[in-house]
């Protein structure tokens, strides 16, 4: 049951992300990317022991960040107004995904 949780929360977040990037007519392959990011993301967050710290609330966007930096760096060399729209959306996304699974007990 967790796991299929898991994956409607990741699907839900994907399309979340994606809505937009089709809306301005943004690459297919980089939409599949995106949403294929947000699909996985919520096993790594929720997978995650921060040295068993409680920090849930910090959890979801500071992984979604952190694995979006290398995308996001690649993504600089050729647009320079995406980088900040990437970064808002992997830390508001992410942490709502983090508050999403410390609600529903899945972390």
């Amino acid at each position: 049951m967790n796991f299929l949780v898991t994956l409607l929360i990741g699907a839900a977040a994907g399309v979340i992300d994606v809505l937009p990037m089709i809306k301005m007519k943004v690459d297919k392959y980089s939409c599949v990317s995106a949403f294929v990011y947000y699909l996985i993301l919520p096993f790594v967050i929720f997978g995650i022991d921060w040295f068993g710290a409680d920090l849930w609330w910090l959890r979801g966007g500071a992984v979604a960040l952190l694995l979006a930096i290398p995308v996001i760096i690649l993504v600089a060399k050729d647009d320079k107004k995406s980088p900040i729209a990437m970064t808002i959306m992997s830390v508001v996304l992410g942490s709502i995904i983090g508050v999403v699974g410390h609600f529903l007990e899945l972390m």
